[in-house]
């Protein structure tokens, strides 16, 4: 089984790259964030997952170890083949992908090409519970701190109508939250987060 490719890359698409490795070469599929970080020519450390099925044998690589650990988490859901993993996570980078995950984020998983709204329910629903004990690229993962409560749900909701992601309004209250109390109130959450989400050049 190989468990990880150090070598030249030889060649790369939209999907993979051949890796030469002493002169042998070796077709890895990767998501398109790992891709990104390659181009012909370069010295390449990649871990490798190796998928052995009768009819082939296909080796999935990744440039970090997060990547990799949320590849097989995010396989082992009913419906959620290699491919769409990798798209998954061409889209959301690990920390991102946790997020969303925890926030119950279903238009980010979206995003990626394969997962429609019945999978991406599917995916939230399954690693939601789970996502907490995980332990991704060497540490354990725990669902990051985020609101729970009565007003900061309240607060999401009104960001998400405004436009924000459930993503971003998750994670804004959130920092809101841990900032002003658990006494705060849903319109200084809302103010809050608002200035948290504002781009950088306006909050000079």
């Amino acid at each position: 089984m190989i468990a990880n490719l150090k070598g030249i890359v030889e060649d790369s698409d939209e999907t993979s790259v051949i890796v030469d490795v002493g002169g042998v070469g070796y077709l890895v599929f990767c998501s398109g964030r790992t891709l990104g970080k390659l181009a012909v020519g370069d010295h390449v450390a990649l871990l490798i997952e190796t998928h052995v099925r009768e009819e082939y044998i296909h080796l999935y690589g990744f440039s970090e170890r997060a990547e990799r650990d949320w590849f097989r988490v995010l396989t082992t859901v009913q419906g959620v083949g290699a491919r769409v993993a990798l798209a998954v996570l061409t889209v959301l980078e690990p920390d991102a992908l946790m997020t969303a995950i925890a926030s119950g984020d279903k238009a980010a998983l979206n995003r990626a090409a394969g997962v429609g709204p019945r999978l991406a329910t599917r995916i939230l629903s399954e690693l939601k519970d789970k996502v907490g004990s995980l332990s991704i690229g060497g540490v354990v993962a725990g669902a990051p701190v985020g609101p729970t409560d009565d007003s900061s749900a309240e607060a999401i909701s009104a960001l998400v109508n405004l436009g924000y992601s459930q993503t971003d309004a998750w994670r804004a209250v959130g920092e809101t939250s841990r900032k002003e109390g658990e006494a705060a109130t849903v319109e200084a959450l809302i103010r809050g987060a608002l200035s948290a989400l504002a781009p950088k050049d306006r909050r000079l």
